[in-house]
Order: structure tokens, then sequence, then C-alpha cells
């Protein structure tokens, strides 16, 4: 079990709900950009009333197939505007979305509670030593910058377990780590820095971390984000991600029967009450 935020997540507490809100205009689900005041405030209100657990801001989209990347400035002055706007609306825990010391330095001065970083620690060489100075809840990604091979749950276990290593270094409390297995993110080709090279089929590797979820966990509680992702549009063979919503629904109940304690998703409201039956009907669930 772990806090993350003021929110338990782990254990015997149900699955939680992150609810994502994109201040990227590039992003690659249009429906989760909100970049004006009044859009941020509206999103944010929306996903809080729907069951949203934790609010995650991006401010540069890190879609390996999109060749996105924004100046550093850039990417902090939009998630700073999207965190002042959120914490003068709600008092709901903030996520920060990124693999960059210093925008994750801005963001926890600011008083963000949370760093998502999509590279486990292992893009920006001073990410460890931001997350040591201000001690915030983490979201430890499976990454590498070099080509990996062999059995993908092997892989990516040890990829989280290098991560945990650098947390570790950086006096982080075990209680206050989610590990996220990155679906979405092992390619075998893509147009930024922020993906794992795989020369096998990405899709089976996906969905081979899913079904094995609860080995790749190590007693940490997990986050899976699969909604409007790439391998549901290829075994659906849907390449809107508008057409993704039941796929992304579906995957996201198999997360939770499979361990999933925390939900990251554009679909608040689907997701929370999928998510509620699943949980309802898993063979863990005791009582009502």
């Amino acid at each position: 079990m772990a806090k993350i935020g003021n929110v338990s997540v782990g254990g015997r507490n149900p699955a939680r709900i992150m609810g994502i809100l994109n201040a990227s205009p590039e992003s690659f689900y249009k429906k989760s950009v909100s970049t004006s005041k009044t859009l941020i405030k509206n999103a944010v209100k929306s996903m809080e009333g729907q069951g949203a657990d934790f609010i995650d801001i991006g401010g540069m989209s890190t879609a390996p197939y999109l060749s996105a990347m924004v100046s550093e400035k850039t990417e902090s002055k939009r998630i700073l505007s999207a965190v002042k706007i959120i914490q003068n609306s709600t008092n709901i825990p903030i996520s920060v979305d990124t693999c960059r010391a210093k925008v994750a330095n801005d963001a926890l001065e600011q008083g963000v509670e949370i760093i998502n970083d999509i590279s486990g620690l292992k893009y920006d060489k001073q990410m460890p030593n931001v997350v040591s100075k201000f001690d915030p809840s983490l979201i430890l990604c499976a990454f590498s910058s070099k080509t990996v091979s062999g059995n993908h749950v092997l892989t990516t276990k040890k990829l989280l377990r290098d991560s945990l290593k650098l947390a570790k270094k950086s006096h982080m409390s075990s209680s206050k780590i989610v590990l996220d297995p990155s679906v979405g993110f092992f390619r075998k080709t893509g147009q930024g820095p922020f993906f794992t090279k795989i020369k096998s089929d990405w899709v089976k590797r996906d969905l081979a971390v899913l079904q094995n979820l609860r080995s790749i966990k190590q007693n940490y509680p997990a986050l899976i984000s699969v909604s409007n992702k790439s391998f549901i549009g290829k075994i659906l063979e849907k390449e809107n991600p508008n057409d993704r919503l039941f796929g992304s629904l579906a995957a996201e109940v198999a997360s939770v029967l499979n361990g999933a304690d925390i939900v990251r998703t554009h679909n608040v409201e689907a997701t929370k009450d999928a998510i509620t039956i699943a949980s309802k009907l898993s063979r863990q669930h005791k009582g009502l």
C-alpha cells in the first residue's frame, strides 16, 4: 500500500482514478486538451465530480509516434498555468506528467504533490536530485534509452527495478511510489526520445504486461494508462482514438482484475462505472 498525494492506494483500497488533463495542444487525444482558464477549470471540476481521485497534467505530448517536443520553458509555463487554475478551483491532488527536472522543480515549488515520470527518473540526470529535495509521491514508468529484448515481463520488471534503485538513492520512501509498465511506450520506431525501442511486436508486449500485472507490480501499487491507446486501435482496427472508448473500458476492467490499483484515463465517468463493477466481481473483493 502507498500514499499518493493524500490518497491511499493499493492493498484493500478500491482502484483509484487519475483523470488526464493535457495543456498541450499537440496531444494525441484532442478531447483531453484544455488550454484556457475556463476550459481547465470546467474539465477538472467535471472529472472530480465524476469520481477522479487525482488530476494528471501534461504540458508536452510524449506519444512515440508524434514529433511534439517543446522547450522546457513552454512545458513549464503550460503546466504552471494549469496548476494555478486547478489549485484555485479544488483541493484534488495534482500530478505532473514530466521527465524534465526543471519542469518538475517548478511544479513542486507550487505545491504539486505527485511527479509522473515516464522515464522512471532516467531521462534527466537531475530528476533524482529534484525528487530528493521535495520528496513528492512518484509514479515510476518502465523505460530504457537503449533497445531492449527478451521476455517482455522480465524486461519490464528489470527496468522498473532500475528506477526503484534510483528512487532509493534519492531517499524516496517506498510508501510513496507507484509503478507503471508503460503501455504504449515500447515501440520499434518513434519520433521522440521518450519511448523504449524493442525489436518485437509492441502490441504483444503491451498485452503481455497487462496480463501479468501482479508479477510486474513487485509488491508496489500499479498504475495503468491504456485509455484510447494504439494497441486498442490495432486490435479493433480503429485508427481514430475517438472510436476506442469501449475497447479502453474493456482493457481497464481487465487491468483492474489483473491487479491495477490506479487507472489513468481520459474517460473518468465511464471508467469509474466500469472498474467499480469490475472490482465487485473480482475474486479478491471482500464484501460489499
